[in-house]
């Protein structure tokens, strides 16, 4: 497997591997496209990567750039990436903003999410930039709050913090180095999650 930045022709493959990490009944429309990916790399190529293995791309990270005072108000995933073709884009921006990151099911348990996050770090660290953010689902939540009735999403965080209990998304997350910052509520529509998302940051 190599991790390496995306190019023009991985883009089938990614546009397969989105489809196979958001199966049906998720919405299509909300998966990245032929043109979305397009997009991507015209705007900002070096933060677009595909893990490949055997000619097929198991893993992508999608990343664009943005200021510190947008990171430092309200998240919410169309306030940081804009919409699907990265508006939000700002190629003076002194943050890495990780948008997306899929790993085929097939795939998973391998390393790949954290090579492609290991990726991510170095661009920080190669475009001299203050460092990289990103929001992830906190899907065991929902799961966990009907069992204890205890519906504050940051005390959940703060118990998969602890090790208390484990969040198949920010748990893994957490290991790989990123540091928990905030909840930030209606992120995007996400039932599990309680439409919120687990804000994370990497300093070097």
């Amino acid at each position: 497997m190599v991790v390496r930045p995306m190019s023009g022709q991985d883009i089938d493959g990614a546009v397969a591997l989105q489809k196979a990490c958001f199966p049906d009944p998720f919405p299509e429309e909300l998966l990245w496209s032929r043109c979305h990916l397009q997009r991507h790399l015209e705007i900002f190529p070096e933060g677009q990567f595909a893990a490949v293995e055997s000619g097929f791309v198991v893993g992508t990270a999608s990343s664009l750039l943005i200021e510190s005072e947008r990171w430092s108000g309200p998240h919410s995933w169309k306030r940081l990436a804009g919409d699907h073709f990265f508006s939000g884009h700002n190629p003076s921006g002194d943050l890495l903003y990780g948008a997306d990151i899929s790993v085929h099911p097939n795939h998973r348990g391998k390393g790949i999410a954290k090579a492609l996050y290991s990726a991510r770090f170095r661009l920080v660290e190669e475009l001299g930039l203050a460092g990289f953010v990103t929001c992830c689902r906190i899907p065991d939540w929902l799961e966990w709050s009907n069992l204890t009735g205890i519906l504050d999403k940051t005390e959940y965080c703060l118990r998969v913090i602890k090790g208390e209990i484990v969040d198949r998304t920010l748990s893994p997350l957490l290991r790989i180095g990123l540091k928990f910052a905030k909840v930030s509520e209606n992120y995007m529509d996400d039932v599990e999650s309680g439409n919120a998302a687990a804000s994370l940051e990497w300093m070097p």
